[in-house]
């Protein structure tokens, strides 16, 4: 264990005092070494005190899992957590960002970060002089696809050549997904109706950064996009901010749920995973969920031990 220890943190070293917005920010050696942190840690072969540092949240959307998870695993680390909610902090009322990161800096050690606009959490990275963490934009959700891919690992070991189709819209899971994937060698399939498509430029980024001929494609037909896959996945229709267009979306979205008749379509021994929330009966069913085939809630614990490895990383705890 303390080769692989030893490996694992020659492969990090460089993420300390690094900002982490895109799955891309990482390479795919330091992607592979944060999953495989992330076992040590869940696994307790490897401990971790990051001395009382201090973890900063900024959150202008909802959350539970990423909320609760960055808290929990900050604590596990040794450090503690601060909620800055804007409602409740001068955020609310107008405080220029330059500003409020530049005193966030001298307060915190590293900062998560969940909004709306990609370019909003870019421009905290500039002004802060600590770390920052992209905890959900509308672009992407890299913390989240490393605690996937760290599932689908538990479930089949080597990753590389393995297939992940993701049915539903195409959203920032789908775009870390696809990036996060290509880095690891795994084929991503994206299967959404026309018109829900993901950004071509992240396509085209994803391609670009693929190893070991990884594939990644987006497919129209949901029944070709699961048919063999070793992990399926699914996301609500209507993400936040879209709730007023949910009555469109179910229309467009028809054939598009993660049910028994998808399911069968994919390898025998096919996970099934959501980031959740979840619609039972409308983007995945509730047999398909509570069913053998689902690890959605180990993923889900999964962004506890991802997260604790990712916060060790680039506070140089290693």
């Amino acid at each position: 264990m303390a080769s692989a220890s030893t490996s694992v943190a020659a492969a990090l070293t460089a993420l300390g005092g690094c900002d982490f917005l895109s799955s891309a920010d990482v390479s795919a050696e330091q992607t592979a070494a944060l999953l495989q942190l992330a076992v040590q840690l869940k696994n307790g072969d490897r401990r971790i005190d990051l001395g009382n540092r201090v973890l900063g949240l900024i959150f202008t959307k909802a959350s539970t899992r990423t909320r609760v998870s960055f808290q929990v695993a900050m604590a596990r680390l040794g450090g503690q957590t601060v909620d800055l909610n804007p409602q409740v902090t001068q955020l609310g009322r107008g405080e220029p960002l330059e500003d409020t990161a530049r005193v966030l800096s001298r307060f915190c050690d590293v900062l998560a970060i969940r909004t709306f606009a990609q370019q909003e959490l870019a421009d905290y990275a500039h002004w802060a002089s600590i770390p920052v963490i992209n905890a959900l934009t509308d672009l992407e959700h890299p913390c989240q696809a490393l605690a996937d891919f760290l599932t689908m690992q538990e479930a089949f070991g080597d990753l590389q050549g393995q297939t992940l189709a993701y049915v539903g819209d195409g959203n920032n899971v789908a775009h870390s997904l696809m990036l996060c994937g290509a880095l690891l060698g795994v084929n991503v399939r994206i299967g959404c109706p026309q018109g829900f498509e993901p950004l071509p430029g992240v396509v085209d980024q994803a391609r670009a950064l693929s190893v070991g001929g990884a594939q990644i494609s987006v497919i129209t037909d949901p029944v070709e996009a699961v048919r063999g896959a070793q992990a399926l996945y699914t996301d609500v229709w209507a993400s936040m901010g879209q709730e007023q267009e949910q009555a469109e979306r179910e229309q467009a979205f028809q054939g598009f749920c993660l049910n028994e008749d998808l399911l069968a379509e994919a390898d025998p021994r096919a996970i099934v995973l959501h980031c959740l929330p979840a619609h039972r009966g409308e983007e995945i069913s509730a047999g398909v969920m509570e069913g053998p085939s689902s690890r959605i809630f180990d993923q889900a614990e999964n962004r506890l031990h991802a997260q604790q490895a990712l916060l060790a990383a680039v506070l140089g705890g290693l």
